[in-house]
C-alpha cells in the first residue's frame, strides 16, 4: 500500500516540462506540453485527410473521412438536439481531444486528464458555453429571470447550481481517470504478469472513450436545458 501511495502521489504531482525564462521564469507543465502535442497531431491529421477534396469521383480516403465526420456530427447532434446544432463543432472537438488524451497512455505518455488543472479548464470552458447559450437564446433579462423559476425562493439554489456543474464535470472526469490508475496499480501488485496488459487496454481505450462520451453528453444535456 505504501508503494501504491507513492505512485499515486507521483501521478498527482504536476511535473514541469520546461521553464520559459520570462518574468522570473514561467513553468510549463507536462500536461500542457502533451496537450500541445495532441492538438498538433489532430490539426496535422485534419490537414492531411482533407487535402485534394473533390465533389465528384471522390477517393476512398475522402469517402471514409466524410462518413466518419458525418457519423460524429449526427452522434453529437442526437445528444444536443437540432436546436443546438451550432454547438456541435465545439462538442465534437472536445470529444476528440478527451478521447485522445485518455488513450494516449498506450504510447507511453501521461494522459493530461490526470492533471486536475486540465479537467478544471475543460469544465470551465463548457460551463461558460452553457450559460452563454442560455443568455444568447433568452436574452440577459429572461436568463436572470429564469434563475428564480419556478419560484423566487429557490433562486439561491439555481445560482449555486451554476458553480456546482463545472465542479461535477471536472471531478467526474478527473476521478474516473485517476480511479482507473489506482485499480491498475492494485492489479499490477496482485498479478504482475499478463493480466495487467488486458486491463490496461480496457482502461486506456474503452474506459477512456466512455469518459469522453460522458463529459460531452453532460455538457450537451446542460446546453439543451439552457436553450429550451
Amino acid at each position: 500500500m505504501e508503494k501504491l501511495a507513492e505512485n499515486l502521489m507521483e501521478e498527482l504531482n504536476c511535473e514541469t516540462a520546461f521553464t520559459i525564462p520570462l518574468f522570473g521564469g514561467i513553468e510549463v507543465a507536462e500536461s500542457t506540453v502533451i496537450t500541445w502535442v495532441i492538438m498538433a497531431a489532430l490539426v496535422l491529421l485534419a490537414i492531411c485527410l482533407t487535402r485534394n477534396l473533390k465533389v465528384t469521383g471522390i477517393s476512398k480516403r475522402q469517402a471514409a473521412v466524410e462518413s466518419f465526420v458525418t457519423w460524429l456530427n449526427h452522434f453529437v447532434t442526437d445528444m444536443i438536439g437540432e436546436d443546438g446544432k451550432e454547438y456541435v463543432p465545439y462538442l465534437v472537438t472536445v470529444l476528440m481531444y478527451i478521447g485522445v488524451a485518455n488513450t494516449i497512455g498506450l504510447f507511453g505518455l501521461k494522459p493530461p486528464t490526470k492533471d486536475l488543472n486540465v479537467t478544471v479548464a475543460l469544465a470551465l470552458m463548457s460551463i461558460i458555453l452553457i450559460e452563454a447559450s442560455g443568455i444568447r437564446k433568452k436574452g440577459a433579462k429572461k436568463w436572470l429571470k429564469s434563475l428564480a423559476e419556478p419560484v423566487a425562493v429557490i433562486a439561491p439554489i439555481n445560482i449555486l447550481e451554476i458553480f456546482i456543474r463545472p465542479l461535477s464535470l471536472c471531478m467526474r472526469l478527473f476521478g474516473n481517470v485517476l480511479g482507473a490508475f489506482v485499480i491498475m496499480e492494485l492489479i499490477k501488485q496482485l498479478i504482475p504478469i499478463g493480466v495487467p496488459v488486458a486491463f490496461s487496454f480496457y482502461f486506456d481505450i474503452f474506459d477512456g472513450l466512455i469518459q469522453a462520451y460522458v463529459f460531452v453528453f453532460l455538457t450537451s444535456l446542460f446546453i439543451k436545458e439552457a436553450i429550451e
